[in-house]
């Protein structure tokens, strides 16, 4: 549970030294992005930087990448021709342990208004070194087809609504490469207020249908079925499936055999509102979307908001146990459950001055119980700016009891949030968060920027302030580093300085 958040603030003043990389020597084009990478076990793989040396084509632009290992370590750099509509990438690894570089900012100052299309994402090969645009298929009725260039908008649109008029519906499919083996696809028939016809696909390696699991295939305006994925294995996939008739939610778990397409069970969801269940798998805050689900040997934990009435009134815990397939469910609501502990919160997560404790993470230990982390936050509709203020930290038992919270009082800011990132630490045991904080001194009466680093151990937090300010017109960067490090980005545009350094945490 890797959470990122690019914050620019001075330079720290203590942490110990650790190994250092000039991102400014490794190569010689604009320095147009970072990002770390993180394998499908969320374990940190290392680190991509990315370079531009402009337009090279009519549709194209030269861009380069370096890849570095946790220890900052270059193992791999090239140059390659990326779509001109690409301003930069953020990069991942897959499951086959390429490195994906996908589009993470746009560039259509030199394409004209007819012309726009989204850019490709390129794939990197480390085994040797080689960079090309990512494959994707279209599968339609039956048929593979690699897609080698991307349609632009105006066709793209054209294309839909003669299809629209002439069949009265828009076909939509999409198909991926899956890690258990083959492909899957999803194909349905688009009404536009109403879907219908949809089919779940299995394919093999070599693109043969092997099964086909259909399901809402009458649907309309009053009448709809829905799956939404919650996990998949070499043996299953597992779904929460929810049929609707009029104002009616039916939810079920549904499990099918990753071989066969044939349902291993379908039993109801019950414990939770159905706005509940409706959203647990999308879990997402004033900031960005959620980790909030954790997949373990013998179960999958989901963790979300818990509705009644159409209201946010807690949190609510649903686990589903991989051999028996059981799910339990569990509540945790404002008042009857955090009153206790957080001073004048109300039924809706409200607080002192209008504040509302908005979710920034979520943390799942090995030993079952569930850390969630607050922010009081709100929106100043007279300036139209938001605010945030202390943190909150929601310890739970294995039972999703709450066992107690600790709360960070942090200064009043005119920022989304001051939470920056997180990491697991002693193996998946305890967790270490950071957020910042920009405080005022006592004597001076200047504000600086503080770091906060937060580990908790065994139970225990222990807190580091490091103090942080700028210095010379150079600014850092925090990024998440390998157990038990930070990374830290120094940079001064005018003087082309740009250097990372890991320093090691205090605990």
């Amino acid at each position: 549970m890797k959470k990122i958040l690019l914050l620019a603030f001075g330079l720290v003043q203590t942490l110990y030294f650790s190994q250092t990389q000039d991102l400014a020597a490794l190569a010689t084009g604009e320095h147009v992005g970072m990002n770390a990478l993180f394998d499908e076990q969320d374990n940190l793989y290392g680190y991509v930087s990315l370079y531009s040396y402009g337009k090279s084509g009519d549709k194209t632009k030269k861009f380069e990448y370096v890849i570095l290992d946790k220890n900052l370590n270059p193992v791999a750099n090239k140059e390659f021709e990326g779509d001109i509509t690409a301003g930069s990438y953020m990069g991942y690894v897959d499951f086959r342990k390429k490195v994906i570089l996908r589009p993470s900012s746009l560039d259509y100052s030199k394409v004209k208004m007819g012309e726009l299309f989204t850019p490709r994402s390129m794939e990197i090969d480390l085994a040797n070194n080689s960079v090309q645009p990512k494959t994707y298929y279209d599968y339609d009725n039956g048929t593979f087809k690699i897609i080698s260039q991307p349609k632009n908008w105006k066709d793209a649109r054209k294309e839909n609504r003669e299809e629209k008029k002439t069949k009265g519906y828009n076909y939509y499919s999409t198909v991926f490469e899956i890690k258990e083996g083959g492909f899957l696809a999803i194909e349905l028939n688009d009404y536009g207020k109403y879907v219908n016809n949809n089919s779940l696909i299995k394919f093999d390696e070599n693109k043969n249908e092997v099964w086909r699991y259909r399901y809402n295939e009458n649907g309309d305006k009053k009448n709809t079925e829905e799956l939404a994925l919650v996990e998949k294995d070499a043996k299953n996939i597992y779904f929460i499936k929810q049929k609707k008739t009029n104002d009616t939610k039916e939810f079920t778990l549904l499990v099918l055999d990753m071989k066969t397409g044939k349902e291993v069970i379908s039993k109801p969801i019950s414990g939770l509102s159905d706005d509940t269940v409706d959203h647990i798998t999308s879990f997402s805050s004033t900031t960005r979307s959620l980790d909030n689900d954790k997949t373990f040997d013998d179960k999958i934990v989901i963790v979300g908001r818990n509705y009644e009435n159409k209201k946010g009134v807690g949190f609510a815990r649903l686990i589903i146990d991989k051999n028996t397939f059981e799910v339990t469910t569990k509540k945790i609501n404002y008042v009857t459950d955090l009153s206790s502990y957080i001073p004048r919160i109300d039924e809706f997560g409200y607080v002192e001055k209008s504040y509302h404790l908005q979710p920034r993470d979520v943390f799942f230990l090995k030993d079952g119980s569930v850390g969630i982390l607050l922010e009081k936050y709100k929106i100043d509709f007279n300036y139209g700016v938001p605010k945030t203020t202390d943190l909150v930290y929601i310890f739970t038992d294995k039972d999703f009891k709450v066992r107690g919270t600790k709360i960070f009082t942090k200064e009043k800011s005119l920022s989304t949030s001051d939470y920056l990132f997180s990491q697991y630490i002693n193996d998946g045991n305890d967790v270490v968060f950071f957020y910042r904080d920009l405080q005022k001194d006592k004597e001076t009466r200047e504000k600086n920027w503080k770091l906060f680093i937060n580990t908790l151990i065994n139970g225990t937090f222990k807190q580091e302030i490091v103090p942080i300010s700028e210095k010379d017109s150079y600014t850092v960067i925090p990024y998440i580093g390998k157990e038990g490090y930070i990374l830290l980005r120094e940079f001064n545009e005018k003087e082309k300085f740009n250097k990372i350094r890991l320093e090691r945490l205090n605990y």
